[in-house]
């Protein structure tokens, strides 16, 4: 196939990033704003020897699983990707989403269906980041100022709402009560209940705070203090859930042996998993992250690591020995050495939480391979209208 090419086909699943997948010529493409049982005439604008991209010239044929996306700026701003399927289809999609990378990249054939949580899909989203809009890229016709991201581009798209977002953080975009703090163009909000924080100049919390960004979050009735500034998990209903099955993991476990959490964050599993075992460790490179993990774990016995879970491997880990873990990494997924440390030295009981398919699926292959067997696998819809799927996968000995 050529750049330019013209072509009519049907549409089979979605993949990773939200594209339906065609079959052409032998060709896989990709092709965005395209669902499952639509037939479309396409456009290819980038070709590569297995695969290509092309753009949707015409809907041929409607699929039974679209819908209407309610927000008028869909297909241009680059936050959703999946508005155009019914809620349903999105779950179904996800678990092939899930499925396939554990079989094709991770050699771990699953049997029987993938559950996968389901969210509130709509005003689900408690973080998001605001960028501000340049100078005569039409702010001032729209009485916008803030913006996100274009789905195809770098430009800034003025937004004065946005469905999937907390009611208290559509009542910022309508208003335009944010402002950037200065000399940035870009900033976090982030709104739970009576919780308003903003690395910009906004707060609205109970908790005492000497700055903007900071105060706490209600988790299963547990105060969390938290800051905009520092990585959080955007939907506190999805939140839970997990929380709940990391619970349910954890009462498994040997509580006689102390825990660990790798890439703990502000210590949100650490302070409702810590209270079952007699000392938990928690690791974390981002300074920050580790001064609010000690606040929210304050009453239990504690060791706190701020450093990469590289170097940990090589001192603490190989010195203790640990009931039960949970590891939360970044879409990297775990580091080379320190999968290969789990895999030949981890704890009984394994809980890893992964905000990526693919790393997860390879993790997991290595895991299995060091002696691990997979013991459940399920999928939380933490992000409604997008393809992104976070995941928790139990390994135990």
């Amino acid at each position: 196939m050529a750049i330019g090419e013209i072509f009519t086909a049907p549409v089979g699943r979605i993949t990773t990033g939200g594209a339906g997948i065609l079959n052409v010529q032998g060709k896989r493409i990709f092709m965005d704003l395209s669902a499952p049982g639509d037939t479309v005439t396409g456009r290819v604008v980038m070709e590569s020897r297995r695969w290509a991209r092309a753009e949707l010239v015409e809907l041929v044929e409607a699929s039974p699983l679209r819908t209407t996306p309610p927000c008028p700026l869909y297909g241009n701003c680059g936050g959703c990707s999946l508005q155009h399927l019914n809620y349903r289809s999105q779950i179904a999609e996800k678990a092939g989403i899930l499925r396939d990378a554990f079989t094709r990249l991770g050699g771990v054939p699953l049997s029987g269906a993938i559950p996968v949580t389901p969210s509130p899909p709509w005003e689900y989203r408690n973080r998001i980041q605001l960028h501000r809009v340049p100078q005569g890229s039409g702010a001032s016709s729209s009485g916008a100022i803030l913006g996100f991201k274009a789905r195809k581009s770098g430009e800034i798209i003025p937004v004065r709402d946005c469905p999937v977002s907390d009611p208290g953080l559509r009542a910022v975009l309508r208003e335009a009560s944010a402002l950037p703090p200065p000399g940035r163009d870009r900033f976090t909000l982030y709104a739970r209940g009576d919780t308003l924080l903003s690395e910009g100049g906004i707060r609205r919390t109970k908790v005492p705070c000497k700055n903007t960004r900071q105060g706490a979050v209600l988790l299963r009735g547990k105060e969390i203090r938290m800051d905009a500034g520092v990585f959080f998990q955007s939907n506190g209903v999805m939140l839970e859930e997990l929380i709940s099955g990391l619970l349910q993991a954890a009462a498994e476990a040997d509580t006689e042996l102390p825990m660990a959490d790798l890439y703990c964050g502000v210590g949100t599993f650490a302070a409702f998993l810590g209270e079952k075992f007699p000392r938990i460790d928690l690791v974390e490179e981002n300074p920050g992250a580790i001064a609010l993990a000690r606040e929210n774990t304050r009453g239990m016995e504690t060791r706190l690591f701020a450093q990469t879970g590289d170097l940990w491997v090589k001192g603490c880990f190989i010195e203790n020995s640990y009931g039960f873990m949970v590891a939360d990494p970044p879409r990297q997924g775990l580091s080379p050495a320190l999968r290969k440390a789990l895999a030949e030295k981890g704890p009984p009981i394994l809980a890893y939480v992964s905000c990526d398919p693919a790393t997860l699926a390879r993790d997991s292959g290595e895991l299995i391979a060091g002696g691990y067997r997979l013991d459940r696998l399920r999928g939380y819809d933490f992000y409604p209208q997008t393809a992104h799927i976070e995941s928790l996968v139990v390994f135990k000995r």
